[in-house]
């Protein structure tokens, strides 16, 4: 069983919007918190937002800081990113991620299947 599952992803036009979901089951739940990563083509994976699950604190990368926003809902085990103000440079795979360290991409242990996200000019 998929530890995280998420949704959501699909093609949009610049400039729209979209609003990923990130489902948790199992030992994931045990993780203090939850982050969305992307890989674009070629490239590695990098951390673009973060949450503790108690609420408490969140990053963004400066690359998405203004535009995405990650929330959670405790009750559904669910973390979500909108996504606002897409560009074509967003466009890649979208995971979610569930660790112990709000910035420390290597603390993240549990990982969704991810999500295609394309953004057409």
């Amino acid at each position: 069983v998929q530890a995280l599952v998420e949704s959501g992803g699909g093609l949009v036009q610049a400039g729209g919007s979209l609003r990923l979901s990130c489902v948790a089951s199992g030992r994931a739940f045990t993780r203090i918190t939850r982050g969305w990563f992307l890989q674009a083509p070629g490239k590695e994976r990098e951390l673009i937002a973060a949450i503790t699950w108690s609420g408490g604190s969140t990053y963004y990368a400066d690359s998405v800081k203004g535009r995405f926003m990650i929330s959670r809902e405790v009750a559904a085990n669910t973390v979500y990113l909108q996504m606002n103000s897409l560009k074509p440079e967003d466009t890649a795979i979208y995971y979610c991620a569930a660790g112990w360290a709000l910035t420390s991409s290597n603390s993240y242990d549990y990982w969704g299947q991810g999500t295609q996200v394309t953004v057409s000019s």
